[in-house]
């Protein structure tokens, strides 16, 4: 096994925060509740505060444990140019990750370093009751990648965003959405990588938006890792600040070949 395999078996690397190997820089849970659904014409400052911690794993050995401490800054603009009729979004995302991870008696590594810098565009379309997302972007190999627990993942790698939300009521009250991340890297030693980001919401009549988050991995090709995750998000915007912000946590269930753990996610929204 060569140490780019090494580093990708053995270490969470983040953006935005957690992950597992395969060619992942994208953090899965990052999004959930209306998270296909893209924001009007504007200039916008999103942070991402994640917080992941495993101790179980079915591929390393008895002990290993990884804690995982991320910020990652995302920038988006939603312009008013038009697309193929959707609206053009340009965005870009640079992460800073604490990386504890032990495996067994074998090795014992932590790292805090900026990670890889994503740099892609989405385009965006609304009707009367649905959003729809389609994007690309590339994760350049910026960050720090001299150990297993540093954030960078010393390749480039290309990432496809596609989603839908649809809204189950002509009030929008309840929301469904679900994300997609394809991650192929341009290293033939890894294999790609699939990410889906669900949530169920409902809107409070006092504002506050709750209701169910999940996430799914899968890697794809000749690998078989993947693991799933199941949580509950809450949150709630503030008009006269314009600012919002969006608690999850989720229980990963299911594991194959990945760790498996809980995650705490953070996120707040302010329209620059």
């Amino acid at each position: 096994m060569n140490y780019k395999n090494k580093k990708a078996a053995l270490i969470l690397p983040l953006l935005l925060a957690a992950g597992t190997a395969q060619a992942q820089n994208y953090v899965p849970g990052i999004e959930a509740i209306k998270g296909a659904a893209a924001s009007g014409p504007g200039l916008y400052y999103k942070a991402y505060g994640v917080r992941y911690h495993a101790d179980e794993s079915d591929n390393l050995p008895a002990g290993s444990e990884v804690t995982v401490n991320a910020l990652a800054h995302r920038l988006i603009w939603v312009t008013e140019q038009k697309v193929l009729d959707g609206d053009l979004i340009l965005e870009a995302i640079l992460p800073m990750v604490n990386t504890d991870l032990k495996v067994g008696s074998v090795m014992k590594d932590e790292e805090t370093a900026l990670g890889d810098l994503f740099v892609g565009s989405v385009l965006s379309w609304h009707g009367d009751r649905w959003d729809s997302v389609a994007g690309a972007g590339i994760w350049s190999p910026t960050g720090d990648d001299n150990s297993p627990a540093s954030p960078g993942k010393g390749y480039s790698e290309l990432m496809l965003t596609l989603g839908g939300n649809v809204y189950l009521d002509d009030a929008k009250t309840y929301s469904a959405s679900v994300l997609s991340r394809y991650e192929k890297a341009d290293d033939s030693d890894v294999e790609d990588n699939l990410i889906m980001e669900y949530g169920l919401g409902v809107k409070l009549s006092n504002g506050i938006e709750v209701g169910f988050a999940g996430y799914s991995e899968w890697e794809m090709g000749d690998g078989d890792s993947e693991r799933h995750a199941a949580g509950i998000e809450a949150g709630y915007f503030w008009p006269s600040i314009m600012m919002g912000l969006n608690v999850a946590a989720y229980k990963e269930y299911s594991s194959n070949e990945s760790f498996e753990g809980d995650q705490l996610r953070i996120a707040l929204t302010k329209v620059l």
